[in-house]
């Protein structure tokens, strides 16, 4: 079971116990990422996720900061989000001081030295590069450009190259500081621990900071799409990347669990509709899945795969065909207790260890406010009908709001916006 209070400061506190374990995890979110960001700023909440790792007053370097790390094999990293913000450090049980310590001094405690600062803008573009040379890592951005158009929650988290060249240091800390502080924080500890070592731990690295700024929205999403949209970006590939979506539901609505198993039944694993249709019966694809992604406001459900660039316009055909069917049809009694049943699954795969734990109870609490336990989402999934499937599967398949992102030998997306009807 896990425990949630809040501290004086405002931090919100989230203890998930695992006695399986000999490890610790310690991970902080906060309510940042580049939905919040202005286009002069854009790219900045992950600018400042590296630049936590460039030096802090007590650990002037970088090297000073991960060799402490690395000397007991810890494993620590970050990760920004268009919603939210993340660092952890993973460990043996009897290293959570060193955890403690080494998260509060990079989160209150950073340098941003100009000199690392300038280094760092090269890491940045070049890892923007590595994005935009791989089509794999770039159609997502691509397809959720094309689903939320010229607003912040279609905007590349990296950000794009002016800005990450030229935004001052002076922007980047003011940006900092607007939302780094107790009130837009969760702290997160799972694994093996003693309750009462640990809140000493966190009134030493965490409480004694003061209760500081006032939490931030987002900018509100504009919802207007009223016929399909489709972009290609042009790449000499083989293969051509396909990546076709529907808007659907947020993180709070519960018409997602029914979404979660129409998406399992038409794409989740080897046994889906489209696996099954569009790779083993025509050959059409080296990959294909579906997938629902959902944010505090607003979701999608997505298809995504990998193509004979001879035969797109018969795929996507198939790809519709196939999601006509279950929107026409629904799914069978069959279908529905398989995918119940690999959820199911997943979840005890998904949350075996400290981090993967931390990681659900701790997102939960920072993007909805309130936490659900694996137990209890689990019984959510169960409880959904076929019915309910379909009702969601009529209610999200809708041609005037498809949106297709195409990487491969193509400049013309007039050709395939054609193709996106039943």
């Amino acid at each position: 079971m896990f425990k949630k209070t809040e501290l004086a400061n405002g931090i919100k506190l989230v203890l998930a116990p695992l006695k399986e374990t000999k490890a610790v995890t310690v991970l902080v979110l906060l309510s940042v990422g580049s939905r919040y960001e202005t286009e002069d700023v854009s790219g900045v909440s992950h600018f400042v996720e590296h630049l936590l790792f460039k030096g802090t007053t007590k650990r002037p370097t970088s090297l000073d900061l991960t060799k402490e790390l690395d000397s007991v094999g810890a494993d620590y990293n970050a990760f920004t989000g268009k919603d939210h913000t993340g660092y952890y450090i993973k460990a043996a049980a009897e290293e959570i001081e060193l955890a403690f310590d080494v998260l509060s001094d990079m989160l209150f405690h950073a340098k941003f030295d100009p000199t690392e600062i300038n280094k760092e803008r090269g890491v940045i573009l070049e890892e923007i590069n590595m994005y935009d040379d791989n089509p794999l890592m770039s159609l997502d951005i691509l397809l959720e450009e094309t689903i939320f158009g010229n607003q912040s929650l279609g905007w590349s988290i990296a950000g794009p190259k002016s800005v990450i060249k030229n935004v001052s240091r002076e922007k980047i800390l003011e940006y900092k500081e607007k939302f780094y502080h107790p009130t837009n924080m969760v702290l997160g500890i799972s694994g093996s621990f003693d309750e009462s070592q640990v809140n000493e731990l966190v009134e030493k690295y965490f409480n004694l900071h003061a209760k500081t700024g006032a939490k931030i929205n987002y900018p509100e999403l504009i919802t207007d799409q009223t016929e399909p949209r489709a972009a290609v970006k042009f790449k000499d590939t083989e293969q051509v990347q396909l990546g076709l979506a529907f808007p659907a539901y947020s993180l709070s609505d519960p018409k997602l669990y029914p979404l979660y198993l129409l998406s399992v039944i038409m794409g989740g694993n080897m046994s889906s509709r489209l696996f099954l249709s569009v790779r083993e019966q025509n050959s059409l694809a080296y990959y294909v899945k579906s997938d629902t992604s959902a944010y505090q406001d607003v979701g999608y459900f997505a298809v995504n795969a990998g193509l004979d660039k001879s035969r797109i316009h018969s795929a996507i055909e198939l790809i519709l065909a196939e999601l006509k069917k279950v929107r026409d049809e629904g799914v069978t009694a069959q279908e529905l207790k398989s995918a119940k049943e690999f959820l199911k699954g997943r979840f005890v795969l998904q949350l075996e260890d400290s981090e993967s734990v931390v990681d659900w109870y701790s997102k939960q609490e920072l993007l909805l406010g309130r936490i659900n336990t694996p137990e209890e989402r689990i019984k959510d999934i169960f409880e959904v009908t076929a019915d309910q499937v379909l009702a969601v599967a009529q209610e999200v398949i809708d041609e005037k709001k498809i949106s297709l992102a195409l990487i491969g030998p193509f400049k013309e997306a007039a050709e395939f916006k054609k193709l996106l009807k039943f």
